[in-house]
């Protein structure tokens, strides 16, 4: 079985965070979440990496990220812009918003050939999750597959987050997944405030979506009709996106995919707002003091 790649989604503007969190060194010796994610994808049995950037970011991008790893594994590039659109769909006068994440996976069409990952460059998965996604993705299932985190373990303390809430059957396999865009905490469990401040109370116990996906290339035409449809509804709007959980959720409930839901023990975290970076720093060095990583990942 070929060696799966990791599509590294790097290409978002990190609006709330208020610089490009991407590169913002989180270990002691420099190193990005991306250099944990990527360390923890090589030992898994990852055998390429593509990363998803935007052209005004790739010259820094390439000096601090991605030259730590030429010379370790396969390294590629794709570019989501905003002009990169299908015909006859033109990019709207004064939008700046990215696509999202569905329309930055369809960018690796042309380079991915094989079953892959693909992660968010901000978040922070742990060595398990990445080792169970593995396995899935050489197994020669054709299902696709997502790791599910639990809700409460991946808020922020700073402001609200964006989560795929998730429903799966006895077997595992998601049935519906929803994109909540403002959850925060409420009491012991969350709650989302939706776009017409109508409050839905969650549990905090709910299977969220963290973007981390398994896949075969049979997605890419998937999404090439799925991010189409979304051009045709919403493409002349300002800040509408196309999110890869929304994608996912569309493609089960029509029956055109099947998603495993796999669990991991390990504890996500990620930086959502820069108030996040001290909390992310001092997991990384609770996770080296117990021998999870060594002190410099590359040495």
């Amino acid at each position: 079985m070929t060696k799966p790649t990791l599509l590294v989604l790097a290409a978002g503007m990190g609006s709330r965070y208020g610089g490009l969190k991407q590169i913002d060194p989180v270990g002691p010796s420099g190193e990005t979440i991306i250099d944990y994610s990527i360390f923890d994808a090589m030992r898994a049995g990852f055998g390429k990496l593509v990363f998803v950037i935007r052209k005004d970011i790739e010259q820094q991008f390439r000096e601090i990220v991605g030259a730590r790893f030429e010379k370790r594994i396969a390294v590629e590039y794709v570019y989501q812009e905003l002009d990169k659109l299908p015909a006859p769909y033109t990019l709207p006068a004064g939008r700046t918003k990215p696509w999202g994440t569905t329309h930055a996976i369809l960018m690796a069409e042309n380079v991915v050939k094989e079953n892959f990952a693909a992660i968010n460059a901000d978040d922070f998965y742990g060595r398990q999750a990445y080792s169970v996604l593995a396995q899935h993705l050489t197994a020669g299932t054709k299902d696709y597959a997502m790791v599910g985190f639990i809700l409460k373990n991946t808020l922020s303390d700073f402001g609200t987050v964006a989560r795929g809430v998730s429903r799966v059957d006895a077997n595992n396999y998601l049935t519906n997944i929803v994109e909540m865009m403002k959850i925060d905490r409420d009491g012991t469990g969350a709650k989302d405030t939706g776009p017409d401040g109508k409050i839905t109370k969650l549990t905090g116990d709910e299977a969220v979506s963290m973007n981390f996906w398994g896949f075969t290339p049979a997605l890419f035409p998937q999404l090439r009709v799925e991010f189409e449809k979304f051009l045709k509804r919403a493409g002349g709007e300002q800040k509408s996106e196309c999110y890869i959980p929304a994608t996912v959720g569309d493609l089960v409930t029509s029956g055109q995919a099947k998603c495993k839901v796999l669990r991991s023990s390990d504890s996500w975290f990620g930086v959502t707002y820069r108030e996040d970076r001290p909390m992310v720093v001092e997991s990384i060095r609770k996770l080296i003091a117990k021998g999870d990583y060594p002190e410099k990942l590359w040495a």
